[in-house]
């Protein structure tokens, strides 16, 4: 059974930074989140939030001390790092997976490959969604803001989400809007060969560039999760790619289908990507019609996810509906 932490009201963030710190240059983002959650919020932050060196803001066993100590920590009710990265993998194997508490963790980008990790491991649900720099602003888009109250949903209950109106194509870290992101383009969910879907099953998923590192080792063994947690349900996979080229995700996706990651799928949901060129003619579209002509199962794309925000939040281990129809997307989580 899926184990769902809870979120209590005047609840303590802590901050750790298990993939990149912050750059000295940058530490101004942090006392622009500390103004907008304190005194109600408090941030207690790790001293790996504050460096930055050779890509990852310590050496692993520093990293993954730290994650470790904060998710032990009574005092701390969840966990945003700053960030994503490029180097959480090596702390993967220094995680206390026995001893870890029921305890939310947000993130996205490379720290998705600690969420899914985790939640592989020991069947604890993690949070896919936003990351903490890009909760600073004055106000929060009506997808964002609605992390805390997925993260608030008891164990039982649902959360619907919906498709947003517009998102941000490219950042603009220098001008930040009052919501951060600077909106510049319209959302349009996209299907393969479909003008509706309804999909239903267990969500699981992440930033494909750095979790289809996780296939043949402890921290990537879907078989076991399904026979530990599943009982035969189907998995929806929620998918985004940050940077890979068409062919390199085509064949990172065709890797997945090979270590059975694809099993039981009920559907693919795809991030919008910044990925804008082909493979000497080969799209991310022909990537998406290939993968669907393989599995003949459901794929939505251009979904809430990834690194062209806002992000709808995406709980790994809860059951999800998701439904589609005319560009729009609705998804449905029940706590169960």
């Amino acid at each position: 059974m899926i184990k769902y932490p809870i979120l209590n009201d005047n609840f303590k963030i802590g901050v750790t930074a298990p993939s990149s710190g912050i750059d000295s240059n940058l530490h101004h983002l942090i006392d622009s989140v500390r103004k907008k959650f304190e005194p109600e919020n408090p941030l207690i932050i790790g001293d790996t939030t504050f460096s930055q060196h050779k890509a990852k803001s310590a050496d692993a066993k520093t990293r993954a001390n730290e994650l470790n100590e904060f998710l032990q920590n009574d005092s701390i009710d969840i966990i945003i790092p700053p960030w994503g990265g490029e180097l959480a993998i090596e702390v993967l194997d220094k995680i206390d997976y026995v001893n870890i508490p029921s305890k939310w963790i947000l993130g996205y980008s490379d720290i998705s490959t600690i969420l899914l990790a985790i939640t592989l491991k020991t069947g604890i649900a993690t949070a896919h969604g936003t990351n903490l720099v890009d909760l600073r602003g004055k106000f929060s888009d009506a997808t964002t803001v609605k992390w805390l109250t997925v993260l608030n949903t008891k164990p039982g209950d649902e959360v619907v989400q919906y498709s947003s109106k517009m998102f941000q194509s490219k950042w603009g870290h220098a001008n930040p809007s009052d919501y951060v992101y600077n909106f510049d383009k319209k959302t349009e969910w996209k299907a393969v060969n479909s003008q509706y879907i309804k999909i239903e099953g267990r969500l699981l998923g992440g930033c494909i560039d750095v979790i289809r590192h996780l296939v043949g080792t402890p921290y990537g063994d879907v078989t076991q999760f399904r026979d530990d947690y599943l009982e035969g349900e189907p998995v929806i996979w929620y998918l985004e790619n940050c940077e890979l080229s068409p062919a390199d995700f085509r064949r990172s996706l065709v890797q997945l289908k090979y270590a059975g990651w694809f099993d039981n799928c009920a559907g693919i949901l795809f991030g919008r990507t910044p990925v804008n060129f082909d493979s000497n003619g080969y799209t991310i579209e022909d990537v998406y019609q290939d993968l669907f002509n393989d599995l003949e199962i459901p794929i939505i794309y251009d979904i809430d996810c990834g690194h062209q925000p806002p992000q709808i939040t995406l709980i790994n281990g809860a059951y999800g509906i998701v439904e589609f129809e005319d560009g729009k997307g609705i998804i449905t989580q029940k706590f169960i």
